[in-house]
Parts: structure tokens; C-alpha cells; sequence
């Protein structure tokens, strides 16, 4: 199989230099072993997605001397196979709709028989409010959560996941035992409210369709990776090479985020940095020539 990497962000705001820097490594890690670099725009939430910022995607990607296969596809134009997945899963009786707001879900996960409330890679771990209730009872735009317990007994599910990880200098078959997924993940959103999928369905169902080899991402998505494997397991799905790479941070240690214009991509260009300074800047090697 060919090895292909991708860059996966979302058209909401300004790419900054931790975005450069997991563009760059991905393209140059398949570029290095003859394979091939997708770009994909997550644009699964249309109430925050801008074409302008799509725009401005391509345009800094292309500046920073990336190529992909063209046409970059758009998760707004993959709903059938979201839904599909949902439907599978519901098949297993996995799922349940969720009518929890935020504060009733923070005001359940603080109560005092559930003792001090657990965070994991969906935020808050979810307290199981809504776990009684079946696929039959939700409505077209309801959130939708996996219920955990119920995955974990589906005869395809291991008692311990795994997966090959390569970031950071490593080269290691990770292992992790299921049954630590209800306290560290609980029961984690699959589609959330108006929108066809979340971030842990999707990702996994378009990394398999674009046959992604190996997924470069930053550390802070490296606690995911188990949801991620078991979503994989439980739909029959192959897993992928994982290489989980540093952050880029400010001078304070901080992690950027899309609010930081100043760290902009499209700032450092206007200010006349080339490609090279910003490889520099990331300490990505520059380009011979």
C-alpha cells in the first residue's frame, strides 16, 4: 500500500505555525518515501466553517511549497458515509441519543456519589445520564454518544487495543486495556447536535476512505487514539501507522490556537518571511536548492 499522509484542518480561522509545522512534517514524511500527502477540509461544522478561511487554507499550503492530490475533499460532502457508520452502529445497539446540556452534564459529573469529575480526550467524561435511552427515541439533530460499556462487550472488541506509534522518536506497538475507556473517554459523542458526525467518527471513517497510511497529528490528539481504535474495531476498519509529534508553543509555553493571529501563517508572508524561515522557525530542515 502506498504511504500517504494528510493534513486535515477546519476553515475556521488563520493556519499558524503548529499548523506549518504538521503540514510540513506529513508532506515531507511521504515525500521522503515516494508516497503520497492528502489534504482534507474538515468542515463538518457549517455554523462555524468560512469559505474565505478554506481559501486562505490552499493559499498558505501552496506558499509554503506543499503539493496534494487535487481535489481536496470537504466532509460536508460526506454525509452517507458518516450516516452509514451511525446506522451501523445503531445496529449494534451502541448508541443513544443525549439531550444533556453542558451545565447539566458538568452539574451530574460534580454530584457528590460521583466523587471529583473526570476529563479525557471528549472534555468532561460523560456521567451516563442518558444511557438508558434508545436510537429509536432520537430525532435527526439530537447528539448521539457511544455507549462504552455496551462497545466494549461486542465480540470484536479485544480486551487490549493497539496500535503503532512513531512520533517523538519512537517505533512502538502502544497497548492499552478497553476496560480503562469508561474512566478515561466514558461515553464519547459520535454526532453532535445539527451536524452528521463528530470529530472521533469522522476522522476515523475518512482516514480509511482515503486509505491514510500513516496519520501525523500533534500530541494533544494522542489520548484519542484509543477511541479511535475502537471505533476501528468496532467497524471492521484497518488501523493506521500513528506519529504523534511535538506542539508548537509561544514564549510563555502555551499551546498556539487559531486566536492567535500573531503566529498567523499569512502574517509572517505579508511581513515578508519566506517558506524557508518559516520551516526555520519550526525547526523543520530546509529545503536543498
Amino acid at each position: 500500500m502506498t504511504f500517504t499522509t494528510r493534513f486535515a484542518p477546519s476553515p475556521t480561522g488563520p493556519l499558524h505555525l503548529g499548523h506549518a509545522y504538521s503540514a510540513i512534517l506529513a508532506h515531507d514524511m511521504a515525500i521522503a518515501e515516494g508516497g503520497s500527502f492528502l489534504l482534507r477540509i474538515e468542515d463538518i461544522d457549517q455554523s462555524r466553517a468560512r469559505p474565505e478561511w478554506e481559501a486562505q487554507i490552499y493559499e498558505d499550503l501552496s506558499w509554503l511549497g506543499l503539493s496534494w492530490q487535487v481535489p481536496a475533499i470537504r466532509q460536508s460532502d460526506r454525509t452517507e458515509l458518516y450516516k452509514g457508520a451511525l446506522s451501523a452502529l445503531a445496529e449494534m445497539d451502541v448508541l443513544f441519543p443525549c439531550w444533556c446540556k453542558r451545565a447539566d452534564i458538568e452539574t451530574a459529573a460534580s454530584a457528590p456519589q460521583e466523587g471529583v469529575p473526570r476529563f479525557g480526550a471528549d472534555g468532561l467524561v460523560y456521567p451516563g445520564t442518558c444511557r438508558w435511552r434508545k436510537t429509536a427515541h432520537a430525532v435527526s439533530n439530537d447528539v448521539l454518544r457511544l455507549n462504552i460499556e455496551k462497545a466494549m462487550e461486542c465480540p470484536q472488541v479485544p480486551e487490549q487495543l493497539s496500535w503503532h506509534e512513531t512520533g517523538q522518536g519512537r517505533n512502538e506497538i502502544r497497548t492499552y486495556q478497553t476496560a480503562c475507556l469508561p474512566q478515561d473517554a466514558g461515553d464519547v459523542i459520535l454526532r453532535r447536535k445539527g451536524m452528521d458526525a463528530s470529530y472521533h467518527l469522522s476522522v476515523v471513517l475518512d482516514d480509511t476512505d482515503q486509505n491514510v497510511t500513516h496519520v501525523v497529528r500533534g500530541a494533544d490528539l494522542e489520548e484519542a487514539t484509543p477511541i479511535h481504535a475502537l471505533l476501528q474495531r468496532l467497524l471492521g476498519l484497518p488501523t493506521p501507522i500513528y506519529h504523534h509529534h511535538h506542539l508548537i508553543r509561544d514564549d510563555q509555553g502555551k499551546r498556539l490556537a487559531k486566536r492567535d493571529d500573531a503566529r498567523a501563517i499569512a502574517k509572517y508572508r505579508a511581513e515578508g518571511a519566506t517558506p524557508q524561515d518559516i520551516r526555520e522557525m519550526v525547526g523543520l530542515p530546509l529545503l536543498s536548492g
